[in-house]
Protein backbone atom coordinates (compact mmCIF):
# COMPACT_ATOMS: atom_id res chain seq x y z
CA UNK A 1 0.00 0.00 0.00
CA UNK A 2 1.00 3.57 -1.25
CA UNK A 3 2.02 5.95 2.26
CA UNK A 4 -0.49 8.11 0.46
CA UNK A 5 2.40 11.00 -0.46
CA UNK A 6 4.63 9.25 -3.67
CA UNK A 7 3.44 9.12 -6.78
CA UNK A 8 3.52 5.47 -8.06
CA UNK A 9 5.07 4.19 -11.26
CA UNK A 10 1.88 3.47 -13.89
CA UNK A 11 4.51 1.13 -17.05
CA UNK A 12 1.50 0.75 -19.24
CA UNK A 13 3.62 -2.51 -20.97
CA UNK A 14 2.99 -4.16 -17.21
CA UNK A 15 -0.70 -3.32 -16.51
CA UNK A 16 -2.15 -2.44 -19.87
CA UNK A 17 -4.23 -6.00 -20.01
CA UNK A 18 -5.40 -4.94 -16.48
CA UNK A 19 -5.97 -1.40 -17.95
CA UNK A 20 -8.45 -2.52 -20.65
CA UNK A 21 -10.32 -4.93 -18.19
CA UNK A 22 -10.94 -2.25 -15.60
CA UNK A 23 -11.55 0.41 -18.27
CA UNK A 24 -14.56 -2.09 -19.44
CA UNK A 25 -16.02 -2.69 -16.08
CA UNK A 26 -15.74 0.86 -14.75
CA UNK A 27 -17.84 1.81 -18.89
CA UNK A 28 -20.88 -0.95 -17.25
CA UNK A 29 -21.12 0.94 -14.18
CA UNK A 30 -20.89 4.02 -15.97
CA UNK A 31 -23.48 3.52 -18.38
CA UNK A 32 -25.85 2.31 -15.51
CA UNK A 33 -25.17 5.66 -13.92
CA UNK A 34 -25.86 7.02 -17.26
CA UNK A 35 -28.98 5.40 -17.43
CA UNK A 36 -30.29 6.46 -13.50
CA UNK A 37 -29.47 9.97 -13.81
CA UNK A 38 -30.80 13.18 -15.81
CA UNK A 39 -28.87 14.68 -18.75
CA UNK A 40 -26.53 17.39 -17.66
CA UNK A 41 -24.22 19.62 -18.89
CA UNK A 42 -21.78 17.96 -21.44
CA UNK A 43 -22.59 14.54 -20.08
CA UNK A 44 -21.55 15.71 -16.87
CA UNK A 45 -23.72 13.39 -15.48
CA UNK A 46 -21.98 10.00 -16.75
CA UNK A 47 -18.79 9.83 -15.35
CA UNK A 48 -17.62 8.26 -12.00
CA UNK A 49 -15.39 10.19 -8.89
CA UNK A 50 -12.44 9.18 -7.27
CA UNK A 51 -12.62 8.32 -3.87
CA UNK A 52 -10.39 7.09 -0.60
CA UNK A 53 -11.25 3.43 -1.53
CA UNK A 54 -12.09 3.68 -5.13
CA UNK A 55 -14.55 4.99 -7.84
CA UNK A 56 -18.20 5.50 -7.04
CA UNK A 57 -21.11 6.46 -9.24
CA UNK A 58 -22.10 8.67 -6.67
CA UNK A 59 -25.66 8.73 -5.60
CA UNK A 60 -28.05 7.73 -8.27
CA UNK A 61 -32.05 7.62 -8.36
CA UNK A 62 -33.76 4.17 -9.90
CA UNK A 63 -37.04 4.74 -11.69
CA UNK A 64 -38.32 3.20 -8.81
CA UNK A 65 -37.89 5.33 -6.61
CA UNK A 66 -35.12 3.83 -4.53
CA UNK A 67 -32.14 5.62 -4.71
CA UNK A 68 -28.43 3.99 -4.65
CA UNK A 69 -25.10 3.94 -5.48
CA UNK A 70 -22.03 1.72 -6.81
CA UNK A 71 -18.79 2.00 -5.66
CA UNK A 72 -15.49 0.14 -6.47
CA UNK A 73 -13.24 -0.39 -3.46
CA UNK A 74 -9.74 -0.92 -5.03
CA UNK A 75 -8.39 -1.77 -1.31
CA UNK A 76 -10.51 -4.88 -1.00
CA UNK A 77 -11.12 -5.02 -4.57
CA UNK A 78 -14.62 -5.50 -4.05
CA UNK A 79 -17.71 -3.71 -6.18
CA UNK A 80 -20.74 -2.69 -3.71
CA UNK A 81 -23.99 -1.85 -4.48
CA UNK A 82 -25.80 0.16 -1.69
CA UNK A 83 -29.18 1.31 -1.84
CA UNK A 84 -30.37 4.27 0.41
CA UNK A 85 -33.12 1.68 2.32
CA UNK A 86 -29.85 -0.05 3.44
CA UNK A 87 -29.91 -2.97 1.23
CA UNK A 88 -26.44 -4.24 -0.21
CA UNK A 89 -25.42 -6.64 -2.54
CA UNK A 90 -21.01 -7.21 -2.97
CA UNK A 91 -19.16 -9.02 -6.06
CA UNK A 92 -15.48 -9.50 -6.06
CA UNK A 93 -13.10 -8.02 -8.54
CA UNK A 94 -11.05 -10.65 -9.30
CA UNK A 95 -9.41 -12.20 -13.16
CA UNK A 96 -12.68 -13.46 -15.34
CA UNK A 97 -14.23 -12.31 -18.42
CA UNK A 98 -16.02 -9.01 -18.42
CA UNK A 99 -19.40 -11.02 -20.24
CA UNK A 100 -19.42 -12.87 -16.84
CA UNK A 101 -18.57 -9.15 -14.78
CA UNK A 102 -21.35 -8.11 -16.67
CA UNK A 103 -24.25 -10.72 -16.20
CA UNK A 104 -23.47 -11.23 -12.70
CA UNK A 105 -23.79 -7.15 -11.63
CA UNK A 106 -27.01 -6.93 -13.55
CA UNK A 107 -28.27 -9.90 -11.88
CA UNK A 108 -27.43 -8.22 -8.41
CA UNK A 109 -29.46 -4.80 -9.85
CA UNK A 110 -32.47 -6.95 -10.58
CA UNK A 111 -32.22 -8.51 -7.13
CA UNK A 112 -32.40 -5.32 -5.30
CA UNK A 113 -35.14 -4.24 -7.95
CA UNK A 114 -33.05 -2.15 -9.21
CA UNK A 115 -32.64 -3.35 -12.88
CA UNK A 116 -31.29 -1.18 -15.51
CA UNK A 117 -31.52 -1.44 -19.24
CA UNK A 118 -28.10 0.28 -20.99
CA UNK A 119 -26.48 -0.65 -24.47
CA UNK A 120 -24.02 -3.74 -24.50
CA UNK A 121 -21.49 -2.02 -26.78
CA UNK A 122 -18.42 -0.27 -25.35
CA UNK A 123 -18.07 3.27 -26.53
CA UNK A 124 -14.47 4.75 -27.47
CA UNK A 125 -12.87 1.36 -28.42
CA UNK A 126 -12.20 0.66 -32.02
CA UNK A 127 -13.32 -2.94 -32.64
CA UNK A 128 -14.94 -3.62 -29.64
CA UNK A 129 -17.06 -6.66 -28.50
CA UNK A 130 -20.42 -6.05 -26.71
CA UNK A 131 -20.40 -7.04 -22.71
CA UNK A 132 -22.45 -9.76 -23.54
CA UNK A 133 -20.29 -11.63 -25.43
CA UNK A 134 -16.18 -9.99 -24.05
CA UNK A 135 -14.50 -13.77 -22.79
CA UNK A 136 -11.51 -12.13 -24.46
CA UNK A 137 -10.87 -9.68 -21.71
CA UNK A 138 -10.23 -11.47 -18.18
CA UNK A 139 -6.77 -9.96 -16.84
CA UNK A 140 -7.10 -8.24 -13.43
CA UNK A 141 -4.02 -7.93 -10.89
CA UNK A 142 -5.25 -5.77 -7.75
CA UNK A 143 -2.14 -4.52 -7.43
CA UNK A 144 -1.74 -2.70 -10.91
CA UNK A 145 -5.24 -1.55 -10.57
CA UNK A 146 -4.83 -0.28 -7.07
CA UNK A 147 -1.58 1.70 -8.38
CA UNK A 148 -3.87 3.35 -11.32
CA UNK A 149 -5.95 4.58 -8.39
CA UNK A 150 -3.70 5.60 -6.47
CA UNK A 151 -2.35 8.12 -8.94
CA UNK A 152 -5.70 9.37 -9.39
CA UNK A 153 -5.80 10.37 -5.54
CA UNK A 154 -2.31 12.04 -5.97
CA UNK A 155 -3.88 14.47 -9.47
CA UNK A 156 -7.18 14.79 -8.59
CA UNK A 157 -6.39 17.56 -5.03
CA UNK A 158 -3.84 19.44 -8.10
CA UNK A 159 -6.67 19.14 -10.46
CA UNK A 160 -8.96 20.72 -7.91
CA UNK A 161 -6.75 23.32 -6.75
CA UNK A 162 -5.68 24.47 -10.81
CA UNK A 163 -9.80 24.52 -11.23
CA UNK A 164 -10.02 26.64 -8.13
CA UNK A 165 -8.34 29.54 -9.83
CA UNK A 166 -11.44 29.98 -12.62
CA UNK A 167 -14.67 31.39 -11.45
CA UNK A 168 -16.47 30.89 -14.98
CA UNK A 169 -18.10 27.83 -15.88
CA UNK A 170 -15.79 24.59 -15.34
CA UNK A 171 -16.59 20.77 -15.15
CA UNK A 172 -16.08 18.92 -12.01
CA UNK A 173 -12.84 16.32 -11.78
CA UNK A 174 -14.25 13.71 -12.87
CA UNK A 175 -13.06 10.25 -14.48
CA UNK A 176 -14.72 9.47 -18.33
CA UNK A 177 -14.94 6.18 -18.36
CA UNK A 178 -14.87 5.60 -21.80
CA UNK A 179 -11.13 6.73 -22.99
CA UNK A 180 -10.75 6.18 -18.79
CA UNK A 181 -9.38 9.58 -18.86
CA UNK A 182 -9.32 11.40 -15.51
CA UNK A 183 -10.36 15.52 -16.46
CA UNK A 184 -11.74 18.60 -16.10
CA UNK A 185 -12.89 21.35 -18.17
CA UNK A 186 -12.77 25.10 -18.58
CA UNK A 187 -15.11 26.77 -20.66
CA UNK A 188 -15.02 30.52 -22.15
CA UNK A 189 -19.01 30.87 -22.40
CA UNK A 190 -18.68 30.69 -26.11
CA UNK A 191 -20.91 28.50 -28.43
CA UNK A 192 -18.53 26.42 -30.71
CA UNK A 193 -18.89 25.39 -34.25
CA UNK A 194 -20.37 21.85 -34.46
CA UNK A 195 -18.30 18.81 -33.94
CA UNK A 196 -17.43 17.23 -37.30
CA UNK A 197 -15.34 14.30 -36.03
CA UNK A 198 -15.97 10.69 -35.85
CA UNK A 199 -15.34 8.63 -32.41
CA UNK A 200 -16.14 4.38 -32.50
CA UNK A 201 -19.49 3.64 -31.28
CA UNK A 202 -20.30 7.58 -30.35
CA UNK A 203 -23.32 8.80 -32.36
CA UNK A 204 -23.17 12.21 -33.10
CA UNK A 205 -25.04 13.72 -30.93
CA UNK A 206 -23.16 12.46 -28.09
CA UNK A 207 -19.81 14.72 -29.53
CA UNK A 208 -22.06 17.43 -30.35
CA UNK A 209 -23.29 17.77 -26.85
CA UNK A 210 -20.16 17.08 -25.02
CA UNK A 211 -18.36 20.35 -27.49
CA UNK A 212 -21.18 22.91 -27.85
CA UNK A 213 -19.23 25.41 -25.93
CA UNK A 214 -15.55 26.73 -26.30
CA UNK A 215 -13.31 24.93 -24.05
CA UNK A 216 -10.09 24.01 -22.70
CA UNK A 217 -9.50 20.76 -21.68
CA UNK A 218 -6.65 18.84 -19.35
CA UNK A 219 -6.60 15.45 -18.02
CA UNK A 220 -4.92 12.17 -17.71
CA UNK A 221 -4.65 8.95 -19.74
CA UNK A 222 -3.35 6.09 -19.18
CA UNK A 223 -2.03 5.46 -22.50
CA UNK A 224 0.35 7.81 -25.13
CA UNK A 225 3.33 7.24 -23.48
CA UNK A 226 5.40 4.63 -21.30
CA UNK A 227 3.36 5.53 -18.11
CA UNK A 228 0.37 7.49 -19.90
CA UNK A 229 0.21 11.29 -20.62
CA UNK A 230 -1.57 14.42 -18.86
CA UNK A 231 -2.80 16.07 -21.90
CA UNK A 232 -4.22 19.82 -22.46
CA UNK A 233 -6.62 20.67 -25.62
CA UNK A 234 -8.39 23.17 -26.92
CA UNK A 235 -12.19 22.82 -28.96
CA UNK A 236 -11.95 24.90 -31.40
CA UNK A 237 -8.29 24.94 -32.22
CA UNK A 238 -6.90 28.66 -32.16
CA UNK A 239 -4.96 29.50 -34.77
CA UNK A 240 -1.41 29.64 -33.00
CA UNK A 241 -2.13 27.53 -29.95
CA UNK A 242 0.01 24.70 -31.27
CA UNK A 243 3.13 27.19 -31.27
CA UNK A 244 2.55 28.75 -28.01
CA UNK A 245 5.08 28.03 -25.41
CA UNK A 246 3.97 25.28 -22.87
CA UNK A 247 5.77 24.46 -19.68
CA UNK A 248 7.69 22.06 -18.59
CA UNK A 249 10.25 21.77 -21.08
CA UNK A 250 9.17 18.00 -21.17
CA UNK A 251 5.97 19.01 -22.58
CA UNK A 252 5.31 19.17 -26.37
CA UNK A 253 2.45 19.31 -28.67
CA UNK A 254 0.95 16.52 -30.53
CA UNK A 255 0.07 16.88 -33.91
CA UNK A 256 -1.65 13.32 -34.21
CA UNK A 257 -4.00 13.76 -31.27
CA UNK A 258 -4.02 17.37 -32.00
CA UNK A 259 -3.35 18.67 -28.19
CA UNK A 260 -0.20 19.19 -25.65
CA UNK A 261 0.74 16.29 -23.46
CA UNK A 262 3.54 15.80 -20.48
CA UNK A 263 4.55 12.06 -19.95
CA UNK A 264 3.00 11.32 -16.82
CA UNK A 265 6.54 9.87 -15.51
CA UNK A 266 8.25 13.31 -15.84
CA UNK A 267 5.93 14.63 -13.52
CA UNK A 268 6.33 11.22 -10.93
CA UNK A 269 9.89 12.15 -10.87
CA UNK A 270 10.10 15.57 -10.40
CA UNK A 271 11.69 16.96 -7.71
CA UNK A 272 8.04 18.64 -6.93
CA UNK A 273 5.35 16.62 -9.03
CA UNK A 274 2.57 19.33 -7.86
CA UNK A 275 4.45 22.00 -8.58
CA UNK A 276 5.29 20.36 -12.28
CA UNK A 277 2.16 19.18 -12.78
CA UNK A 278 0.40 22.62 -12.08
CA UNK A 279 2.51 24.35 -14.54
CA UNK A 280 1.89 22.45 -17.39
CA UNK A 281 -1.67 22.52 -16.29
CA UNK A 282 -1.76 26.67 -16.12
CA UNK A 283 0.40 27.13 -19.10
CA UNK A 284 -1.43 25.23 -21.75
CA UNK A 285 -4.81 26.99 -20.53
CA UNK A 286 -3.09 30.20 -21.07
CA UNK A 287 -2.14 28.84 -24.31
CA UNK A 288 -5.78 28.49 -25.19
CA UNK A 289 -7.11 31.85 -23.13
CA UNK A 290 -4.77 34.01 -24.87
CA UNK A 291 -4.97 32.44 -28.40
CA UNK A 292 -8.36 32.24 -28.59
CA UNK A 293 -8.82 35.59 -26.61
CA UNK A 294 -11.13 34.47 -23.79
CA UNK A 295 -11.75 36.95 -21.36
CA UNK A 296 -9.78 36.19 -18.71
CA UNK A 297 -10.37 39.03 -16.34
CA UNK A 298 -13.97 38.12 -16.27
CA UNK A 299 -13.59 34.06 -16.03
CA UNK A 300 -10.54 34.07 -13.18
CA UNK A 301 -10.34 34.80 -9.96
CA UNK A 302 -7.86 37.35 -8.77
CA UNK A 303 -5.10 37.07 -6.81
CA UNK A 304 -5.36 39.65 -4.58
CA UNK A 305 -8.31 37.61 -2.73
CA UNK A 306 -6.82 35.45 -0.70
CA UNK A 307 -9.25 32.42 0.57
CA UNK A 308 -7.50 33.60 4.54
CA UNK A 309 -10.19 36.36 3.91
CA UNK A 310 -13.15 34.35 3.54
CA UNK A 311 -12.29 31.92 6.74
CA UNK A 312 -11.94 34.94 8.56
CA UNK A 313 -15.27 36.31 7.22
CA UNK A 314 -16.95 32.80 8.25
CA UNK A 315 -15.49 32.49 11.48
CA UNK A 316 -17.56 36.07 12.61
CA UNK A 317 -20.26 34.25 11.72
CA UNK A 318 -20.29 31.42 14.55
CA UNK A 319 -21.89 30.86 17.72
Amino acid sequence: MSDGHSWPALPVADWHRTRDTLQLWLQIVGKIRMSNTPLMNHWWNVPLYVTAEGFTTSLMRHQTGESFQIDLDLREHTLHITTLCGSRRSMPLQPGPVSAFYADLMAHLDSLGLGTHVWSMPVEIADAIPFTEDDQHTAYEPEQAQRFWLALTRIVPVFEQFRSGFIGKASPVHLFWGALDLATTRFSGRVAPAYAGSIPNLGPQVMLEAYSHEVSSCGYWPGGAEEGVFYSYAYPTPEGYADYPVQPAEAAWNEQFGEFMLPYEVVRTARDPDETLTSFLSSSYEAAANTAHWERHRLERQQDRPTDLYVAAAGTHGG
